[in-house]
């Protein structure tokens, strides 16, 4: 349980390539991944979700155990420890996507996992999280996913000029959403292979990779607010490209 609690932090989850996944539904979402190694479960919790665990080895701790590994505020006593998806940016571009949700500089993991939660609604082949981006297992980012961090892939790249570059190389269209772009969003070819590049709300993209996108597009906002926030943005920029793709 000691190794367990570490992963609590990034360089235990790095280190160990493992996190926790809390609660029913990230519980179950991870069994159907199969990246469950092993759960901690008190009486309570296992007399409530016994079904849910039929079949998977549980070890039985006490409430104050369970509230040392958790992380929200009324534990519900079912934790499990997970393997990390070894799954790359290459992995992802070799499967030939249509639709690529890639944020740069996310630092708010409730954000970063709404933003997930979309893309997984929305259709996307994977989100990739490019420069110093959250740790997309932290736990607020899983639970703010609702479970979608289990559907869709969710890759990790520092190096976002690298990572950009590649997506456009694979040949996908890559469109940053900005203030000031050239061109607005119900005027734009969305039924090409797609990439959106969305940064975070209080400075927006980097100039270097504003200035690699294919395009800079503007979301109309006819209202007074003066920005979106990215997992605003990016519902708004998915939609439009499922309803393309769809067409």
């Amino acid at each position: 349980m000691a190794a367990a609690i570490k992963l609590h932090r990034h360089v235990g989850r790095r280190r160990a390539a493992r996190f926790l996944a809390e609660g029913p539904n990230l519980v179950e979402a991870a069994l159907r991944r199969g990246l469950v190694s092993e759960v901690f479960v008190t009486e309570a919790a296992q007399d409530r979700f016994g079904s849910l665990l039929a079949g998977t080895q549980v070890h039985l701790v006490t409430e104050r155990a369970a509230k040392a590994l958790s992380e929200t505020v009324t534990p519900v006593g079912l934790i499990a420890v997970c393997s990390v998806p070894e799954t790359s940016l290459d992995d992802v571009l070799a499967d030939s996507p249509r639709l690529l949700a890639v944020a740069a500089e996310i630092s708010e993991p409730g954000n970063a996992g709404t933003l997930i939660r979309v893309a997984d609604a929305m259709g996307a082949d994977a989100v990739v999280l490019v420069g110093h981006s959250v740790d997309p297992y932290n736990g607020k980012c899983l639970r703010a996913s609702a479970g979608s961090i289990f559907s869709i892939p969710v890759v990790s790249e520092v190096d976002a000029a690298a990572a950009v570059s590649a997506i456009s190389a694979a040949g996908l269209a890559v469109l940053a959403t900005a203030v000031d772009g050239e061109i607005m969003l119900d005027e734009t070819d969305l039924a090409v292979p797609t990439a959106w590049l969305f940064g975070p709300e209080a400075h927006g993209l980097a100039a270097e990779l504003a200035a690699a996108a294919t395009h800079r597009v503007r979301i109309p906002m006819p209202g007074n607010a003066e920005s979106l926030n990215v997992a605003s943005a990016a519902a708004i920029c998915l939609y439009q490209s499922a309803m393309a793709h769809r067409g």
